[in-house]
């Protein structure tokens, strides 16, 4: 269901662009955290992110490097002492700018945080921090408890998707970007359809769209980037996997489950 009791127990929250907040089985877990009104050329086009939504994160869980995604501002503001989990190769790089609670994670290793246990799964995403930063590979995440919840972080498709996890509850799926193109390691709505197929979730969420915009972007340029692509997403869900409950949160929004 979508909305219901604020006192839920069990929720997911799309935060905005690639930032979902999971929160499961008393655990409180935030992805990709990116919590400002702008990275680089990029404005946030909703509303400022709600404070009490992000605040005391039990771990956050870092997919690569790439600004939107690992936005150095964001995690200090949720503390320096926050529990992070990177991919390998970038421990070091954030022990430097001040952060004490890395886990660097590789394909196939796993960390408890609280009754979940967080896995790291593969992506297919250029995953460095540009220009002159670390080296390190792109991953997607499968939170499981009593429900498994899989995160994709930034990817393009990929048979070995198939394989991710068995008896998928969620896949929060990227659908777009903030731009008329998307480059190599992304996914748009017909892929991310493509990629439930072959996840085969009870639910799928579109994230990654409606966030980000261009400073110098138009009225009509945000509606044909930002708004459409979970629509498209869901009809082509209906259309190649009906038994697929695909729902559309818009920034802020949340599911209990």
């Amino acid at each position: 269901m979508v909305g219901g009791s604020a006192q839920s127990a069990d929720r997911i929250v799309f935060v905005g662009h690639a930032t979902v907040l999971i929160e499961m089985e008393g655990a409180r877990l935030l992805t990709d955290p990116l919590l400002r009104g702008r990275v680089a050329h990029l404005r946030r086009q909703t509303a400022p992110v709600d404070t009490d939504l992000t605040a005391g994160a039990d771990a956050v869980l870092l997919s690569h490097l790439h600004r939107d995604h690992l936005d150095l501002p964001s995690l200090r503001l949720l503390g320096r002492d926050t529990r992070l989990l990177a991919p390998t190769g970038a421990g070091e790089w954030l022990c430097r700018r001040g952060f004490t609670g890395v886990t660097e994670m590789g394909i196939g290793d796993s960390e408890n945080v609280g009754a979940l246990t967080v896995t790291a799964v593969p992506a297919r995403h250029d995953g460095r921090r540009r220009p002159g930063g670390p080296q390190a590979q792109a991953l997607g995440y499968v939170v499981s408890g009593r429900r498994a919840v899989y995160f994709a972080g930034d990817t393009e498709l990929f048979d070995e998707m198939s394989h991710l996890a068995a008896d998928l509850d969620i896949a929060l799926l990227p659908v777009a970007g903030w731009g008329p193109r998307l480059g190599a390691g992304h996914m748009d709505p017909l892929q991310a359809a493509r990629a439930a197929c072959m996840l085969m979730p009870r639910i799928a969420i579109p994230v990654h769209w409606g966030t980000l915009r261009p400073a110098l972007s138009s009225a009509r340029d945000r509606t044909r980037w930002l708004e459409d692509p979970p629509h498209l997403f869901a009809g082509h869900v209906a259309r190649l996997a009906p038994g697929i409950d695909v729902r559309i949160l818009r920034p802020g929004g949340w599911l209990a489950i």
